[in-house]
């Protein structure tokens, strides 16, 4: 009898340990590490006014336009390589640069969130053309593994004539590198031959002739429809109308 009880003590003491031992395993079992929240898209961007003065304070580039950074880099933490897009805010932008006698610089930097982009056209004295050459992006964003820098010299995007700026209206990508591409949206530059503050004539883009193009060659094709379907009925009707007199 007094081990029975011996044996029943004994097994009253263990029981609570052994049912602590199980909340904490399934406490531990359930919990789940956190996960990332979704990555939202920042929609599309404002555009911003940005000009470049010479050293007599005269205008020698503008820019009208918004614009987007498609990046991927090393996630902190992520820990891996992921891809996210920041919208350039024009109140948050500061704009500088310089102009000489064939090339033309334009400087944006963000201080909030540590990036700098630099856009350099060339100009074609022989042509009388430019286009944007180069394109320099560096960035320190907090989830950043690494600092971020990108530089290409052998771009040939945005082409115009002197005296011209250059628009875009549609949405078109700059591909810099293949861990950096640049949205631009409503783009219009100028950078050589700028007189005063106005934007001269402008040249479309070809995306922008594209969209124009496709509803004259469909208005065109409806023309000739009915064009060849308006004979159609006038022949018919002509073949009838013989039928009835040979009667």
């Amino acid at each position: 009898m007094v081990q029975i009880c011996r044996v029943q003590s004994w097994f009253m003491g263990v029981t609570p340990l052994l049912i602590l031992a199980t909340v904490l395993h399934q406490g531990f079992a359930t919990v789940a590490p956190p996960t990332p929240a979704p990555h939202k898209e920042p929609g599309r961007p404002e555009r911003g006014y940005y000009n470049v003065t010479n050293h007599n304070s005269t205008i020698c580039l503008m820019a009208y336009m918004g614009l987007q950074l498609n990046i991927s880099y090393n996630s902190t933490s992520q820990k891996k390589v992921v891809q996210d897009v920041m919208n350039l805010q024009p109140n948050l932008t500061k704009h500088s640069g310089s102009c000489d006698s064939d090339i033309a610089t334009l400087n944006l930097t963000v201080d909030a969130v540590k990036t700098n982009l630099t856009f350099v056209f060339t100009m074609n004295s022989t042509s009388n053309k430019y286009h944007l050459s180069e394109v320099n992006v560096s960035a320190a964003w907090p989830d950043m593994k690494e600092p971020f820098s990108v530089y290409n010299s052998s771009l040939d995007y945005l082409r115009g004539t002197v005296g011209y700026s250059y628009f875009c209206r549609d949405k078109q990508t700059l591909n810099v590198a293949q861990n950096l591409s640049i949205n631009t949206f409503q783009l219009q530059v100028q950078p050589f031959a700028v007189k005063g503050d106005q934007f001269g004539a402008a040249e479309e883009c070809q995306l922008d002739e594209d969209d124009m193009l496709i509803p004259i060659v469909v208005g065109a094709a409806l023309a000739g429809l009915v064009v060849i379907v308006l004979l159609a009925y006038l022949i018919g009707r002509k073949r009838s109308h013989a039928g009835y007199q040979s009667i």
